[in-house]
């Protein structure tokens, strides 16, 4: 009798120990990259291998909820797996054309007060997508995600490529952050202590195993953005934002309606770099939120501020500036800062009608700020409400505006995320295209938002005129975009200096320090479906016309992106086509 008993209490403890450890594992179509998931003494954890090596040993999964813990006491529930195959063209990105097919696994967990939540994975090769679904619990439709566990830990040999996330309300006029931060690269990742953690994206070097690419796409009104916290027990966790933003307005979580859904973080994988640089994952999860109400038209772009700066904000500099564009055969000029006051809406009516004789569409500077920072710039208080916005846009459609450089956001909240989509929303309503400055990170808003059109979100040409070690470091940081910042989001960077000088004389000061050759190749090197170029009137004569002609033919949309060589920090070589261009 007791052996029997002996062998049923062995049976049971078994059991208990498989139901303790169960496990799921899904592939990429075409096997190389694989996922696990595992629920290990009541946490939901996650590891990733591509081709048998340990590119994420076993990570943490889960969420904190005014509603309850998702994140410890977890059982499992359930798990389904099946299949995604999409086609889609995107002129805005990197590639036309995309075809994406993936392998899903659906994972369901319950809590101690056995409420259910589900972790969604998509796996295509070489990428990872995956996000929180929240059901409604009884008659619980509302819920506050206060935090996520969700953390990523790598293997110990592994080094990061990272962008430190900026203190909220510091820097011009209280609007950070603004995710133009340098960068700490090639380092061990225990070495990675920045208090406010780091921007996405964030690039891993894993030994003499390969790569790994972190970020986050889908981010909607819905919620918050999101970013990497520092290096702390072993992993990289994903932080919310810091409460101090929008001069401490606003929580630093998501307010969400149940069910309901997170956004997307992503995992890109690959053995070399060629995985990292090509990715369309940001935009092969989402879907437009809205039909383009137009034919929205991409292409180059002369603007004065970056090199004449304020005191070309006047009718007959913006006129030579007009005259530049149709020179060199670009489609738009950009107005910045203080037009309204300097030209006035009357005049700029009729400088919108002679840029439009000569084929010269206009964009218009706006500062979104009405109240979360100091920024003082006009015009002011004309976007941050939806009555002044309307009013204003419907101004700018019949004046003939084609778009909007909106600058000074400075934030992740759900306040700022709100903002930013009202922004695109309403103006897709009047026809208007939308570039952000002093921005976030766009995740994945090339495919949801039809008009806009790219985002500043990193240490950008400006700074090259007022910081003499960003000057020092062009070439450094410019080597290390198509890996990280490029890699996963349009990037609005406002270069192609051909100026000796970074200022209206061109004569002394601001010493550019690369050559032309290095200029031209940024035009193809970032990629930005409208780029306002940082070329001067005096261009048209001191520099060679060989020059001139590149810019007249240089495309800004691609229909294929390939890498061909390179490493961060050191150099890169990509391959570029729109068409026959470059072929």
């Amino acid at each position: 009798m007791m052996r029997i008993l002996n062998r049923f209490l062995a049976g049971v403890l078994g059991l208990f120990i498989i139901s303790s450890l169960q496990a799921n594992q899904i592939s990429s179509p075409d096997g190389q990259l694989q996922l696990t998931v595992v629920v290990e003494d009541g946490r939901p954890l996650f590891s990733v291998t591509y081709n048998d090596k340990t590119m994420l040993e076993n990570s943490p999964l889960g969420l904190m909820t005014n509603e309850g813990d998702f994140s410890t006491n977890m059982r499992w529930i359930e798990s389904d797996s099946g299949e995604v195959s999409k086609d889609y063209k995107q002129e805005k990105i990197k590639q036309s054309r995309v075809s994406y097919k993936a392998n899903t696994l659906k994972c369901t967990f319950a809590n101690a007060a056995d409420r259910p939540i589900s972790v969604f994975f998509q796996v295509s090769n070489n990428d990872i997508a995956f996000r929180y679904e929240l059901p409604k619990w009884g008659d619980t439709r509302a819920c506050v995600v206060e935090r996520e566990t969700t953390g990523f830990r790598f293997p110990s040999p592994t080094k990061s490529y990272l962008s430190p996330m900026m203190r909220p309300m510091e820097g011009f006029a209280r609007t950070s952050p603004s995710y133009e931060s340098g960068y700490e690269t090639d380092a061990p990742i225990a070495s990675n202590n920045s208090a406010e953690g780091y921007v996405f994206p964030g690039l891993f070097q894993v030994g003499e195993d390969g790569w790994v690419l972190l970020s986050e796409t889908g981010v909607s009104s819905l919620y918050c953005a999101s970013h990497l916290s520092h290096y702390s027990d072993g992993v990289f966790t994903v932080d919310y934002p810091n409460v101090g933003q929008n001069n401490g307005f606003g929580s630093s979580g998501a307010q969400l309606g149940l069910p309901g859904v997170t956004p997307w973080r992503t995992i890109t994988v690959g053995e070399t770099l060629k995985p990292i640089v090509e990715t369309t994952i940001p935009w092969d999860v989402v879907e437009p939120l809205y039909e383009p109400s137009k034919d929205y038209q991409y292409g180059r772009s002369t603007w004065s501020w970056i090199i004449w700066q304020d005191a070309s904000m006047n009718y007959d500099d913006q006129v030579q500036y007009v005259d530049l564009a149709a020179a060199m055969d670009f489609e738009y000029i950009l107005i910045d800062a203080w037009w309204d006051s300097n030209i006035g809406y009357e005049r700029m009516e009729e400088l919108i009608k002679y840029a439009e004789d000569k084929g010269i569409g206009v964009f218009l500077w706006y500062n979104s700020n009405g109240a979360f920072n100091d920024a003082f710039q006009t015009p002011l208080n004309k976007m941050n409400t939806s009555i002044a916005r309307k009013k204003e846009m419907q101004w700018l459609k019949e004046a003939g505006v084609k778009g909007l450089k909106v600058d000074f956001l400075g934030g992740d909240k759900q306040e700022t995320i709100r903002l930013y989509e009202d922004i695109l929303s309403d103006a897709n309503d009047y026809g208007l295209m939308i570039n952000f400055h002093g921005a976030t990170l766009p995740r994945g808003w090339e495919r949801m938002y039809p008009n806009f059109i790219g985002s500043e979100a990193v240490l950008a040409s400006e700074m090259l005129v007022f910081v003499q070690d960003v000057r020092e470091k062009e070439a450094f940081y410019a080597s290390l975009h198509p890996f990280i910042r490029n890699s996963v989001a349009s990037m609005e960077f406002g270069g192609v200096i051909l100026n000796k000088y970074l200022n209206r004389g061109n004569e002394q000061g601001q010493k550019r320090l690369t050559t032309d050759a290095f200029q031209l190749a940024t035009g193809v090197l970032f990629q930005n479906p409208v780029q306002f170029f940082a070329l001067t009137p005096n261009n048209l004569t001191d520099v060679p016309e060989f020059e001139l002609d590149f810019m007249r033919e240089l495309p800004t949309t691609w229909d294929e992106t390939v890498f061909i060589d390179g490493f961060p920090g050191k150099y890169s070589v990509l391959a570029r086509r729109m068409g026959t261009f470059g072929i």
